[in-house]
This record gives C-alpha cells, sequence and structure tokens, in this order.
C-alpha cells in the first residue's frame, strides 16, 4: 500500500517539513525581524563589573582590551581580567594598560585547578573578585562594536531581570570561509534570542552575556557543570533562565565583534567543542531545536525529490512560501543585527546548512575533551 503511494508519501513530507518551518519562521524568528525596545518610565543605570579570562591572549589582550576600557559609561564600571597561567607576554601588556586605565583590575592564576574543566575556575574567580551586581562577561578576542556597548547591556535590567543575552558576532573579511562563519553564528544567535524573546530562553554566548552575581551564587556557581569542560555560558543558562527573568539586547551599539577563523580545520574544531554541550540541554529546548534542526536538514532533499516525482505547480508554491517568508524576516533580523551584506547569499547560506548538519552531528555524541577554552 505504501509504496504504491511513495510519490504523495515524499510530496506530503515536504509539504509536512514546509509548515514546520514557517512555523519556526513566524512563531520565533519574526521576533528578531521586528522587535522594538520597549521604552522604560525610568531609566537606570547599574555599576557594572566586566570580566574577561585570558589564557596566552597577549595579542588579544593588546587589541581588544582597550576597546573594552573606553567605554563611554556615565555611571561606575570596572573591568577584571583574569590572567590564567598565561605563558606569553599577557602579564606585561596588562601592567601597561593598568598604568592608564585605573578601572583596570586584574587577577593573576598561578595554579590550574585540575578537577574544574574548561574556563569555569578563572571565570568563577573573576566573578568572586568582582565589586558590583550586574556583571557583564565577554572573551579576550572580542571588541565592542561601540562605546556604548556597557550601557546598552545593562538599561536591559529592570527589579525583575537577572539575565540579559547579546549578540556575539564575528568582523567581516572576504572569503567564503567568512560568510559560512558568520550566517552560522547569525542563525544560533536568531534561535536562542528569539526564543528568549518567546518565553523560552535557552542559551547565551559567552562573548556577550550579563547576568546577576546573586544569580550565579544563589545557583552555587558552575558546581552542577563543572565536570563538563565548555558550557560557562550556554549550560549556565539553560539551567537559570526563565520566561521572567530573562531579557535580549538587539543594538548594533551593543555587539561584540571577534577575529573569525581561517582556516577550515580551525572552525571545524571550534564549533565541534561547542556542540557537545547541547546534549545536556532541557528536554523541551532538545525537541523544539531538534524539530527545526530535522526539517531544515530534510526541506531540500525533500523539495529535490518531490520536484522530480512529483507535480511541480504543487511543489513551487509550497517552496515558495517558505522562500518569501525567510526572505523577509531575514532581510529585517539581519539589518537588526549588522549582517546585511549575508542577505543576497541567504539562500545559498541556508542551502549550505544541509551540509552543516552533517558535518557537526557527530559532534552531539561526542565525549567531549578536557581542556580550556
Amino acid at each position: 500500500m505504501l509504496s504504491a503511494h511513495w510519490k504523495e508519501i515524499i510530496f506530503y513530507s515536504f509539504c509536512l517539513a514546509t509548515l514546520i518551518q514557517v512555523f519556526y519562521y513566524l512563531w520565533f524568528f519574526s521576533r528578531i525581524a521586528f522587535f522594538k525596545h520597549k521604552e522604560r518610565q525610568k531609566s537606570q543605570q547599574h555599576a557594572v563589573s566586566v570580566i574577561i579570562c585570558a589564557r596566552d591572549e597577549d595579542e588579544n589582550l593588546a587589541r581588544n582590551l582597550p576597546g573594552v576600557l573606553v567605554q563611554a559609561y556615565p555611571s561606575t564600571f570596572e573591568v577584571i581580567v583574569v590572567n590564567d597561567n598565561s605563558l606569553d607576554d599577557s602579564k606585561y601588556i596588562l601592567q601597561e594598560l593598568k598604568k592608564t586605565f585605573k578601572s583596570l583590575n586584574v587577577v593573576e592564576l598561578t595554579q590550574e585547578a585540575k578537577l574544574i574543566a574548561g574556563k569555569k575556575y578563572p571565570l568563577s574567580i573573576g566573578i568572586k573578585e568582582s565589586k558590583y551586581e550586574i556583571l557583564l562577561l565577554t572573551d579576550a578576542d572580542c571588541v565592542p562594536a561601540s562605546e556604548h556597548w556597557v550601557e546598552k547591556m545593562q538599561s536591559a535590567y529592570s527589579d525583575e531581570t537577572e539575565i540579559v543575552l547579546g549578540y556575539g558576532a564575528y568582523h567581516k573579511k572576504k572569503g567564503l570561509l567568512n560568510k559560512l562563519i558568520r550566517f552560522e553564528t547569525f542563525h544560533t544567535a536568531l534561535q536562542y534570542l528569539s526564543y528568549a524573546l518567546a518565553g523560552m530562553p535557552y542559551m547565551g554566548v559567552g562573548r556577550n552575556l550579563s547576568y546577576r552575581k546573586d544569580l550565579f551564587f544563589k545557583n552555587k556557581g558552575f558546581s552542577s557543570i563543572n565536570h563538563i569542560p565548555s558550557g560557562d555560558d550556554d549550560l549556565f543558562i539553560n539551567k537559570t533562565a526563565t520566561k521572567q527573568n530573562t531579557a535580549v539586547v538587539i543594538d548594533p551599539d551593543a555587539v561584540t565583534r571577534s577575529i573569525p577563523k581561517t582556516t577550515w580545520g580551525g572552525w571545524l574544531k571550534q564549533k565541534s567543542r561547542h556542540y557537545t554541550t547541547a546534549k545536556y540541554y532541557k528536554p523541551k529546548h532538545k525537541f523544539f531545536l531538534g524539530l527545526y534542526f530535522a526539517t531544515q536538514f530534510l526541506f531540500y532533499p525533500l523539495f529535490a525529490a518531490a520536484i522530480i516525482f512529483y507535480d511541480w505547480k504543487y511543489v513551487l508554491p509550497a517552496f515558495g512560501l517558505r522562500f518569501i517568508i525567510q526572505a523577509i524576516i531575514l532581510y529585517k533580523s539581519m539589518k537588526k543585527m549588522g549582517e546585511n551584506d549575508l542577505w543576497p547569499w541567504f539562500i545559498f547560506l541556508d542551502m549550505w546548512m544541509f551540509f552543516y548538519y552533517i558535518i557537526f552531528a557527530p559532534a552531539l555524541w561526542k565525549r567531549p575533551k578536557q581542556h580550556w577554552s
């Protein structure tokens, strides 16, 4: 019976995948495309502690740290750099910067925390050394897109807000690899920011993330995930974020940018490490993310099969529906997040995601390596 209707099965499977994809674009991703900042009746400027962990990052510290230190923030803020057992010239660069910038506090770590994987230990030390309740995290290879980064990120806090999610992007460079890296990063941010706006926050990225110091200690820091090399950003947020306590900032001035990998091998290694934490997400998050990934992965193969084996007059309208909705929402979202130049390529970049999932799917089951990241 099934063999007699296999062409119809292909067509209806394609239609189902299309409808699910359209649902995600309209219900989740449109929240980024049509995002508007809520006007607050009263604005408050909190004292902020910016925390950066660095290991052997002398060049990045020299290049990027001044951009953090010269923030035009009228209220009080400090910058804490935790120099974690660096063997390069990081110590001397930080000493020179400290002579000019009194807001810079340096914590020198000279011993390893062997039982705590990744950078959770240096980050925990930085949080403990911080003076202020609002923590703003970034990495040594990141630079704020503007001098208003601190101001924009802290402005999202209200009395009930404990977490603020920002966008950590990459610098625009020439070449195909740069476009692929930036699209994947944008695509990831499109998901975690829109899910948060829909009341279902599930992760953040340590390149641009803020939360209250009290939240960190209330949840006993990273104690529940100390055995996992990564996760100091996404798993901590997955554990602590709720509909009520999470806000997002979508503003070109509030973006951080870092230098992307320049080799395929370097990028593959980086992304494989990042995906090892997804298996620890809450079940509802894994379901929604898995359903989206599965239908995105199957969309183009089902489209090709339906075109070949079914009537194209029925297949093309379904494809066109998703294409139009996708084009509008991605255009407006990319414009809001400063990635406009990627839009003319979006259909090819979207097709690339089929191969991307094939390459990185094994990382979901791979045992993570124990190293600082």
